[in-house]
């Protein structure tokens, strides 16, 4: 059976980078600046993520730096000016950690990333572990997978099983991600369940129907 990546621990990075509780203010950024990243978990003992600490945990340090003893209310939360005085890593995180398990699906990262509005979460096991990193880029990995692999998966995981009426015919063709579906089929009622499981395949972009409303066969 074939099968597109589907589940966090597919695309995730294996290999975090993480600080402990004490790390300093200077060794932060230069990690972030040496793996590219823009945050980092916070963990403690064995590896448990306590918190994550971000460009954002950091920057009211400069904003703090550039402000008069006046100007200290603007700062966007009291917080704000907790972190800007901030010395470690504990000090500055924000905690508790959002993070996701392994076997989360890719739809179900993303939906948590959209709405904690972050670019990367720490993959946790049970036990709250760090067992790795998953980014948006790591999401959109599953599209770069090719044509002819979306196109396989589309006819034999959707198409085989769903028209099997001996007068369906149903091509497949794919375009950069786009899906389109060709031929008539008796049961015009699977035509947008088709639709569904297509657009849920990993990699598809959109979904077609040719021709549009799929007409009966006749007889």
């Amino acid at each position: 059976m074939l099968h597109s990546p589907r589940t966090v621990s597919e695309v995730m990075t294996h290999t975090a980078v993480a600080v402990g509780q004490e790390a300093p203010f200077k060794d932060i950024v230069a990690l972030m600046d040496q793996w590219k990243v823009s945050a980092l978990p916070v963990v403690e003992g064995e590896g448990r993520v306590i918190g994550v600490v971000s460009e954002a945990d950091l920057l009211p340090k400069e904003e703090f730096r550039d402000s008069d003893p006046d100007r200290f209310t603007q700062l966007r939360r009291l917080t704000d000016l907790a972190k800007a005085g901030g010395l470690t890593a504990s000090d500055m995180m924000t905690t508790p950690a959002v993070t996701v398990h392994p076997d989360a699906t890719l739809a179900q990262a993303a939906r948590i990333m959209a709405q904690r509005k972050v670019k990367r979460l720490p993959v946790v096991n049970a036990g709250g572990l760090l067992e790795g990193i998953v980014s948006r880029a790591d999401l959109l990995k599953v599209f770069l997978r090719t044509d002819d692999d979306i196109s396989d998966e589309v006819r034999q995981e959707v198409v085989a099983p769903l028209f099997r009426s001996p007068t369906d015919t149903v091509r497949v063709e794919v375009s950069d991600g786009v899906v389109t579906l060709v031929g008539r089929v008796r049961d015009t009622s699977l035509v947008p369940v088709a639709t569904r499981l297509v657009r849920a395949v990993e990699g598809v972009v959109d979904v077609q129907w040719n021709p549009p409303g799929a007409e009966a066969s006749a007889g």
